[in-house]
């Protein structure tokens, strides 16, 4: 605090929260675009809603990068939580919720705004459970998520719609698939409040060290998550969505080999 009071708002991490709510908005934007133009000009419409996809893609990479910035100058604040919380709502809650809507909900005027609105409730109800959680046990927030992630869901949403545009080989509109996409927005939205517990994958930075062969497979999973990008980025985000179920059958060796939990590095760390 300054002596008026303010908090302190540490400028990176918080450049990366801006980031993630600039991304967000411009996807709303060029949903709204498309919406405007799709009856007219169906070629157009597709670069907006294209565009929002990927703006709703690049909000969860800022949302990852915020915190980690945060924890590696040792500059997580109250503000920068509620500050990521309100681009959060908006980059993964109201944007997802309006791509859907767009594409698919509004042919259902009595209901498909209450699934896209369903959704959104969720969203911001999850968000808000998170930071009373957060706030009551920070260590237990660090470590693992417990219900499905919104930038997650927000990644599923926005990946397979990604997907099933590029099904169509104009990537003009999204044929009979888009009929998964109002169940699947349900589904999350109960997600987010279940029980099933996801990792944070928090504990990963800059100064993580991995061996060798597990880094020539990070690499090869980055270069063909590139070349693949039409449908790669759906493989990721259901991959993380049934981890969550397959989770409570694994053994604690297999978990932290694959959530790259290193015991010896939190016991160095700890004070």
């Amino acid at each position: 605090m300054n002596d008026d009071g303010d908090p302190k708002i540490y400028l990176l991490p918080n450049l990366m929260t801006a980031g993630n709510l600039f991304c967000g908005f411009a996807a709303i934007l060029k949903i709204l675009e498309g919406a405007l133009v799709q009856s007219s000009d169906v070629d157009r419409a597709a670069y907006f809603f294209h565009f929002a996809i990927w703006c709703i893609l690049a909000s969860c990479i800022f949302d990852a990068l915020d915190g980690r910035v945060a924890r590696m100058g040792g500059h997580e604040s109250p503000f920068g939580r509620e500050f990521d919380s309100i681009a959060d709502i908006v980059s993964f809650g109201v944007a997802p919720a309006l791509l859907v809507y767009r594409i698919v909900l509004e042919k259902f005027p009595n209901g498909g705004w209450i699934i896209a609105s369903f959704y959104l409730v969720c969203g911001a109800l999850r968000l808000a459970r998170f930071n009373c959680l957060a706030a009551a046990n920070s260590t237990a927030a660090n470590t693992e998520f417990k219900g499905f992630p919104i930038p997650a869901a927000a990644g599923v949403i926005a990946s397979i719609t990604l997907c099933l545009l590029w099904f169509d080989q104009n990537g003009r509109e999204i044929g009979n698939g888009k009929w998964v996409l109002p169940p699947l927005m349900v589904f999350l939205s109960m997600m987010m409040f279940s029980g099933f517990r996801y990792p944070s994958f928090k504990a990963i930075s800059i100064r993580t060290k991995r061996s060798l062969p597990k880094f020539i497979v990070i690499v090869a999973l980055v270069l063909f998550t590139v070349i693949y990008y039409q449908w790669m980025p759906a493989v990721i985000f259901i991959s993380y969505l049934l981890y969550g179920f397959l989770r409570p059958f694994l053994s604690r060796k297999m978990k932290e080999e694959i959530e790259d939990e290193l015991e010896e590095e939190d016991t160095a760390e700890s004070p």
